[in-house]
């Protein structure tokens, strides 16, 4: 039997703990940046805690569990378009589930090694903010489910005006529905 190093064992108590805890990850520059101090302004405890802390909400208490209504749903932080809701099924999980993304570059998924098991962990592709995680037991066509914390979504319905104001880090925010006209409404 032959004995292990220092650094060795080091290094295999190290990848032990990291596939256990799942807290090895690498750090992304996301397209989008909040600071915390706005994020925590703007978004209710559980939407930080669950796109900021990787949390999740209870099962069955999700705002958009049983949501009907035609329209799009997207990242509650950032406003970047994720699902649409002729995507959306009843997965019996507790949380809303979709099929299939918006585009592809919706998201970006991670492993996932908490809770001593392995998921892939889905974040919003411009601001890193926790989603849900996918799995392969979806409906057809796709086979995925997208499952999904209300808490990381915001809607809008199909009949609604285009929104064009995502929440941003406060670039441009002033010019709001009045463009860059300094406020003056041009006719």
């Amino acid at each position: 039997m032959s004995r292990l190093s220092v650094s060795e064992l080091t290094i295999s108590v190290t990848l032990s703990l990291i596939l256990f805890t799942g807290t090895c990850r690498t750090k992304k520059t996301w397209p989008r940046t909040f600071s915390q101090e706005e994020l925590k302004k703007r978004l209710s405890p559980i939407q930080f805690h669950v796109t900021q802390e990787r949390g999740t909400e209870s099962a069955f208490r999700g705002e958009y569990t049983d949501h009907k209504e035609e329209g799009t749903y997207s990242c509650v932080v950032c406003g970047a378009p994720l699902f649409r809701s002729e995507t959306k099924f009843d997965s019996g999980s507790g949380w809303p589930s979709f099929y299939d993304l918006v585009k592809e570059e919706s998201v970006t998924a991670t492993d996932d090694f908490s809770y001593g098991m392995h998921r892939v962990e889905i974040n919003c592709s411009q601001c890193g903010s926790h989603l849900g995680h996918l799995f392969d037991d979806g409906p057809k066509p796709t086979g995925k489910r997208y499952c999904i914390n209300s808490a990381s979504l915001g809607f809008q319905p199909k009949d609604a005006p285009s929104a064009s104001s995502h929440p941003s880090s406060g670039e441009g925010a002033e010019a709001g529905a009045g463009g860059s006209s300094g406020g003056k409404i041009e006719l």
